[in-house]
């Protein structure tokens, strides 16, 4: 009888790396169809509320979402770490998805006016804030620890694409069929997410539904917020994340509007500044899509932090619309590199049994707290010019780079190879 080869037993099969593998596909077709779902929703909800009310209250429904996002995130994360992402994720796409197609169908047959855009606006923002946590915490019960990079740089690659292909889409849609047609196309591209997420195979973790705490809600909130509080390298990052954030919103979304207004670039050449920055973005996420892993990975998302800084500072001197389109490429590139890195040792980092709750922190920073700087960024711009506040801001996003490399268990962290 002939003995198997030496080998044949010595060695596991390898896993699939994340860009190749089936489950990870699937997950990444959910997730572009959600988010170009999300585009032509904000696209229609805009035009709806526009068509429908003033101006300012047309800005009340935008803005509607906000509060229940902010106010429910961390609680999201909860549910999230006690129920599963997968569910959570699956649930939200759902709700979303019948809601959207409902007002749709509701714009369709009457015209009722303002408050069934406002009330999907509030649906929108509380189902978003389980959503943003699950979507956060799914990855790593999706592939190994040393993929998870390369997942980043693909949610990145998915991200950009729904922000470019997304707008066009709702436009199309809108000039079609109006604001019931722009609303049905989101619903659908939610709804293609649907069996997808279905189809998805996740991995059970050792710490699934041990969340460490009493029982209840408040509890494991609480666990979870202290057991940020105490990490060597969590706490330092959300506080590198929150400067980073607080410095790059209002100088890239509000500050970026009133520049090009006052350096005569028009619409056109503000769209080419943001363009630019979509393709430094994109260029980082594909390279980690396509390398998986960079070494010394605190000290990357430092470096690269504080090199942004200092090209988001540049942005507000320099005078020629090519020369602004380039820096944007480099903003882009390096904080996108700084984000993606942060995102990727924040879930290596995390004990997979609080994932959902330290990435609702995250996301409570990055999307709740971070965007009320937008007003008063646009208040000291129209007090004092774009130079000094984009300066400022810079400093501000510098501090994030400079907490990252000051603090030793970041500057050393890596990511699993």
């Amino acid at each position: 009888m002939t003995s198997p080869p030496a080998t044949a037993t010595l060695v596991p099969p390898a896993a699939a790396r994340a860009h190749r593998d089936p489950n990870v596909l699937r997950w990444l077709g959910a997730y572009t169809s959600s988010m170009l779902g999300d585009s032509v929703y904000y696209l229609a909800l805009s035009w709806a509320a526009v068509q429908a009310g003033s101006p300012a209250q047309a800005g009340l429904v935008m803005s509607a979402s906000a509060l229940p996002r902010a106010v429910l995130m961390l609680g999201g994360g909860v549910v999230a770490d006690r129920f599963g992402p997968r569910r959570v994720v699956i649930g939200s796409d759902a709700v979303r998805c019948a809601a959207v197609l409902a007002v749709a169908a509701l714009l369709f047959l009457t015209s009722p006016g303002l408050w069934p855009l406002a009330l999907l606006a509030l649906v929108f923002g509380t189902v978003d804030a389980v959503f943003m946590p699950a979507v956060g915490a799914l990855p790593a019960r999706l592939t190994e620890k040393d993929q998870l990079a390369r997942v980043q740089g693909m949610r990145g690659l998915a991200i950009r694409f729904a922000s470019v292909v997304g707008a066009p889409l709702g436009g199309l849609a809108v000039a079609t069929g109006g604001a019931p047609a722009a609303f049905a196309v989101a619903g659908l591209l939610i709804a293609v997410s649907l069996p997808l997420l279905v189809s998805v195979r996740v991995r059970e973790l050792p710490q699934d539904g041990t969340p460490g705490t009493g029982g209840t809600a408040w509890g494991d909130l609480r666990a979870g917020l202290r057991y940020i509080r105490r990490h060597r390298v969590l706490a330092p990052l959300m506080v590198a994340i929150a400067l980073g954030d607080l410095g790059f919103v209002g100088p890239l979304n509000v500050g970026l509007t009133l520049l090009a207004d006052r350096r005569g670039w028009g619409a056109a050449g503000m769209g080419w500044v943001l363009a630019g920055f979509a393709v430094g973005a994109g260029a980082a996420s594909l390279l980690l899509t396509v390398r998986g892993r960079l070494p010394r990975a605190g000290l990357v998302a430092g470096c690269a932090l504080i090199a942004g800084c200092v090209a988001v500072g540049a942005l507000a001197y320099v005078p020629h619309l090519a020369a602004a389109v380039a820096t944007a490429v480099l903003v882009g590139l390096l904080t996108g590199l700084s984000g993606a890195m942060c995102g990727a040792l924040l879930q290596t980092a995390s004990e997979p049994a609080y994932l959902g709750r330290v990435t609702s922190v995250s996301s409570l920073v990055s999307l709740g707290l971070t965007p009320l700087s937008m007003p008063f960024a646009a208040a000291a711009i129209g007090a004092w010019g774009p130079g000094p506040v984009f300066t400022a801001s810079a400093a501000v996003c510098g501090l994030g780079g400079a907490v990252a490399l000051a603090v030793p268990a970041l500057r050393r962290a890596e990511l699993p190879g």
